[in-house]
């Protein structure tokens, strides 16, 4: 067969061939095969297994009705959301002392989604991507083919990259707090020392808060708690984990009327990219984002958060009993724990999977600083995360 003569990205050669998740499922599913008997348990993959709450299902099931009426009927959704929804997620932030207007709020069906698509905003500027985390925030921007510039995430710094040496260059900065994978959480006063330096050098900050609902203490849910953050940056939040939505898709990006570079508005432009390219998410799911956010549905959600930070203990003192230095657990669904005996991670995935048939995710898929690292997560069931952890007990 002979090749195509158009020409393709070129930047598609600077990002690994598999996806970290695509790889671990690869290995897990040939040792399946190999070992047909094996009942292997996951912490690995953060998907959730908690059914939706009785008030977003309520919701839901009212909008398919509505559907089955010519006179309710709904099609194509506003591409930045209905108006209900993004009042909704207005108010969900009055929660933590911040007032957004409703026109600053994007409904969209996924975190990762809008992670990705906001780099069509920007022009050639450098990128400051902590490591360890989320694979997303690399693989768009070497698709895209920026200069990435890596903050290491690190013991010695509590996982928690600062701006300190930092040069005076603006930069798109991306920050994940509670943090995938590290389950570090910045503080306000961390946090602030980012939103002075992006004001002081005009550098914009991608701020990915999926898993705020997590958060205990006094350390901020919301970037906009920090004096000054409406004037450099952008807020992406989910209810994947907070209303056990990763099938149903709910999500939205916060961009303030303030965010202006080159005469452009930065709301106005992702907009207009969103009427290009995105039909909305539909109206049933939205009703049910709705009923989430609602201060009874609100409740729900946080025992369904309640349940997986019992788990995440679970795990947590397991660790601890066997002397394992992890951080995350609390204030996070994720465990970063340091890989037993001195092993790489990809050694240690291995290892525990032929040894306990349990399954978690390598950190140097987050980057080179996860080398010797290994995250799991609290998402499993209670039956499963229970004989996980007594797997764990008896082999570390």
């Amino acid at each position: 067969m002979s090749a195509m003569s158009i020409k393709v990205n070129p930047n598609f050669r600077n990002i690994a061939p598999n996806y970290l998740f695509s790889d671990v499922a690869a290995r897990v599913a040939a040792y399946t095969e190999a070992h047909p008997e094996a009942r292997i348990l996951r912490l690995g993959v953060g998907d959730v297994t908690l059914p939706l709450t009785g008030r977003v299902i309520a919701a839901m099931a009212g909008a398919v009705a509505e559907m089955a009426d010519g006179a309710t009927f709904r099609g194509y959704a506003p591409e930045s959301g209905y108006d209900f929804l993004r009042e909704a997620v207005a108010r969900h932030y009055e929660r933590f002392g911040v007032a957004l207007a409703a026109r600053e709020v994007f409904i969209s069906d996924g975190a990762k989604n809008d992670c990705g698509n906001l780099t069509e905003l920007f022009g050639d500027n450098p990128v400051f991507i902590p490591d360890p985390v989320y694979p997303v925030y690399l693989d768009s921007n070497l698709m895209a083919g920026r200069k990435v510039t890596f903050l290491p995430a690190t013991r010695e710094n509590d996982f928690l990259p600062t701006p300190e040496g930092l040069g005076a260059e603006a930069a798109i900065i991306y920050i994940c707090s509670p943090n995938n994978p590290t389950g570090a959480v910045y503080d306000r006063e961390r946090l602030g020392a980012w939103v002075e330096h992006a004001l002081r050098t005009g550098s914009l900050i991608i701020y990915d808060a999926a898993y705020e609902a997590f958060i205990e203490g006094d350390v901020p849910h919301s970037i906009f708690e920090i004096e000054g953050a409406r004037a450099c940056a952008i807020e992406v939040a989910s209810l994947s984990k907070t209303a056990g939505f990763t099938g149903t898709r709910c999500s939205w990006t916060v961009i303030p009327e303030e965010l202006l570079a080159e005469g452009f508005s930065l709301r106005d432009m992702w907009e207009r990219r969103q009427a290009t390219k995105f039909n909305g998410v539909p109206y049933v799911v939205q009703r049910g984002a709705e009923a989430a956010l609602s201060p009874e549905g609100y409740a729900e959600c946080l025992e369904l958060v309640g349940y997986y930070r019992e788990n995440a203990e679970l795990i947590a003192s397991a660790l601890r009993d066997r002397d394992v230095f992890f951080t995350g657990g609390a204030s996070s669904p994720y465990l970063w724990m340091r890989c037993p005996r001195g092993m790489g991670s990809w050694e240690f995935f291995d290892w525990l999977l032929a040894t306990a048939q349990v399954v978690g995710t390598p950190g140097a898929g987050f980057g080179a600083e996860g080398e010797g690292y290994f995250r799991l997560t609290s998402f499993g069931s209670r039956e499963s995360t229970a004989e996980a952890v007594e797997r764990l007990r008896a082999c570390l």
